[in-house]
């Protein structure tokens, strides 16, 4: 069997079907093989008719009790109906635009039917167009695969039981002692059954060999990146460690979850090696003092610093934050992105390469060719998961070795930060500043809209500001009952806000259109703004204490947590009002969650759990390695298991030597390569 053979090598496999294996992500023979189902038909349990479950997919085996005829109807379209007994009750079947079904079903013969059961008029069970085969011809469980236009699962089952044809074993590269310990089926064994088993014991079996496997070497190649990362030595070593000055300078005093961030990403600094470590910490948390520290130390040792932010709106507003926090301190700081005029932008580019400017700010035109430093000591990263690989590694190669400082906002479920940051050094910050209000949230039905507007206007009254947020832009998005945020707005400023100041923001405005927005807000010209989610990572403005989210339940948990951030920034109580008409069990779950906690880390281990882990960000950028067959959420024994091995591996084995861990080491590089191409999430 030969792994990197061409998929088309495949008896039965032509030029025009491994174009359309090679559509699905399948180029080889071993690509194939791991090319796993999605799911499958059992064929192997029979259940009687009266037993089947409504809506799900059953096998049952009948009678055809009278011949089937197939009926013309209004539009041309074939319908054939019939009649299946097991000799206890009666389901009817129908089949759709099907010329040869009165020859395929005969009277009086039995028939394997699989599909699933509904219920039709005056409650009788029935299974539209399920597939069907005689008794006689025996079927098991069969793979459904992923499939598109160019090819069927069929054809992927055909040439997978092709390639298995062939009896040669799948070599192994587990050795017996871990096999043993968590008794595992054989290499060989898993691939075979994952595709045809048996039984759903089989299966099962099969299922936790793959996902061991898949979870093992994912913990084992992060940890051996891990391990470089912090072994890469730097010229950028800190020798005057000035914390206490910068914490004398601040209006403030730091939490004690601050203090400790500041000390550990110092201490790293100390080393002499390269810096990679995260900092995770809720909204409000006060991620940008710690930020603003290690610039402050790194200034004062000769190095300079770079922040990159995922929008302009942030950018400038970090650019604002660390000016102010810097005024007294002499440490200099610019802002470069897109819109900076073209004469700006060539001054600050031949300051920053003279080593004039101690810290700069902005967006991905930091990372243009002609973007030159002095000596680049460290570079920092806000919203790290909204930054692809080569934005990443683009910034850092401006430097030799500068430090890497990653922030995010966004709070991760540990298991999943193990796999999304697992080649950094982790610090938390788990309290809020002292001063910072919690803010209440409370969900209402549409029902209650007049009078929540009535609500808002207090604040306004009072001299506050407020949020309403929509989940569209505009008519043209139009999804029933879902409310827009330019509609809405022409009805606010027209009819129940006439009398304030409203504003309008959504992700189509221009960015100087936008920045004009923000810029009003924030100085308090627009009293309430309506937006799309593009505020979620936004501008700070303490004076918003009242957000309302129209169609709650189309966000994610972590989605509303961070527009909620949005307010509750000040000294003063504030207030989220969630609307939603959906009674959806889902639904009413997670607006419990966020009515009951604001704790980041509490929605986001919720969120994980409600939706799991492929849709934890929203898209696939944002640096979830793509998992075969592991779920990090119901397979979290399996995920602990290979953390606690691959940890006592590279703690006796790091470098894979000894002759059971070899064939380990090979997988670990393959699979480092894998994590390490552009194309692949930015785990790295």
């Amino acid at each position: 069997m030969n792994f990197s053979a061409d998929i088309g090598t495949v008896k039965g496999v032509g030029a025009v079907r491994a174009d359309g294996f090679r559509s699905l992500g399948v180029a080889t023979v071993g690509e194939l093989l791991r090319f796993y189902p999605r799911a499958y038909e059992d064929w192997s349990s029979i259940l009687p008719i009266e037993r089947c479950p409504i809506g799900e997919n059953v096998c049952i085996k009948g009678t055809l009790l009278y011949p089937i005829k197939n009926d013309r109807v209004r539009g041309g379209m074939m319908i054939a109906k019939g009649s299946v007994t097991d000799g206890d009750s009666i389901v009817s079947v129908t089949f759709f635009n099907n010329k040869y079904i009165t020859s395929m079903l005969k009277s009086g013969e039995e028939y394997l039917f699989y599909g699933k059961i509904t219920l039709g008029k005056y409650a009788a069970r029935e299974m539209l167009s399920p597939m069907f085969i005689p008794v006689k011809k025996s079927k098991e469980i069969l793979p459904i695969y992923h499939q598109n236009a160019k090819i069927t699962t069929r054809q992927i089952r055909s040439a997978v039981s092709t390639v298995l044809e062939d009896k040669t074993e799948i070599p192994e590269f587990l050795p017996q002692y871990i096999l043993k310990k968590y008794s595992l089926v054989s290499l060989d064994t898993a691939i075979r059954r994952i595709h045809f088993p048996k039984d759903a014991e089989a299966l099962q079996a099969a299922r936790n060999r793959l996902i061991f496997d898949e979870l093992f070497l994912l913990q084992l190649s992060l940890m051996r990146l891990k391990d470089k990362n912090s072994a890469v030595k730097t010229e950028n070593k800190i020798k005057l460690d000035c914390t206490d000055e910068f914490f004398s300078l601040l209006p403030f005093e730091m939490t004690n979850a601050q203090k400790k961030a500041v000390k550990d990403a110092v201490s790293d600094m100390k080393s002499g090696k390269q810096m990679n470590r995260l900092l995770q910490g809720d909204v409000g948390s006060g991620k940008t003092a710690v930020a603003a520290a290690l610039v402050f130390v790194c200034a004062k040792n000769g190095m300079q610093s770079a922040l990159m932010a995922p929008t302009e709106v942030l950018a400038v507003q970090h650019f604002e934050t660390f000016t102010s926090l810097f005024s007294q301190a002499g440490i200099i700081c610019e802002l470069l992105t897109g819109s900076s005029k073209a004469s700006e932008k060539k001054q600050i580019k031949e300051r920053l390469k003279n080593g004039e400017i101690d810290l700069i700010i902005g967006t991905h035109a930091l990372i243009q060719d002609d973007v030159e430093f002095s000596r680049l000591g460290l570079v920092i990263t806000d919203e790290q998961h909204r930054f692809g690989v080569k934005q990443r590694t683009g910034l850092c190669s401006k430097g030799q070795n500068p430090h890497v400082y990653v922030m995010s906002a966004t709070p991760i479920p540990r298991t999943l930060a193990l796999i999304v940051f697992g080649d950094l050094d982790v610090s938390v910050l788990d309290e809020l500043p002292p001063g910072r209000q919690k803010t209440v949230t409370y969900a209402v039905s549409s029902k209650k809209r007049q009078s929540m507007f009535d609500y808002i206007k207090t604040y306004l009254d009072k001299g506050f500001q407020g949020y309403i947020v929509c989940p569209l832009v505009e008519e043209s998005d139009a999804i029933a009952g879902v409310q827009n945020a330019e509609e809405y707005y022409e009805k606010a400023v027209n009819t129940v806000f006439k009398n304030y100041s409203v504003g309008l923001l959504h992700g189509k405005m221009t960015p100087k259109k936008k920045d004009e927005i923000m810029s009003d807000f924030k100085s308090g010209k627009i009293q309430l703004l309506i937006s799309t989610v593009v505020i979620e990572v936004g501008v700070d403005v303490p004076n918003a204490v009242i957000m309302v989210i129209e169609n709650a339940e189309r966000f994610g948990l972590s989605q509303l947590h961070q527009l909620r951030g949005r307010v509750g920034r000040g000294k003063q109580m504030s207030t989220c009002i969630l609307v939603t008409d959906s009674t959806g069990e889902d639904t009413v779950k997670r607006m419990n969650v966020m009515c009951s906690t604001t704790d980041g880390f509490k929605i986001a281990d919720e969120d994980l759990r409600l939706r799991g882990p492929g849709d934890f960000f929203g898209t696939r950028q944002h640096g979830l390695p793509q998992l075969r067959i592991a779920d990090l959420m119901t397979d979290s024994k399996i995920l602990t298991q290979t953390q606690i091995l691959a940890g006592e591996i590279m703690k006796s084995d790091p470098n894979f030597t000894k002759t059971e861990h070899i064939k380990i080491g090979r997988q670990v590089n393959k699979k480092i390569s894998t994590l390490q191409t552009p194309a692949a999430a930015n785990t790295i």
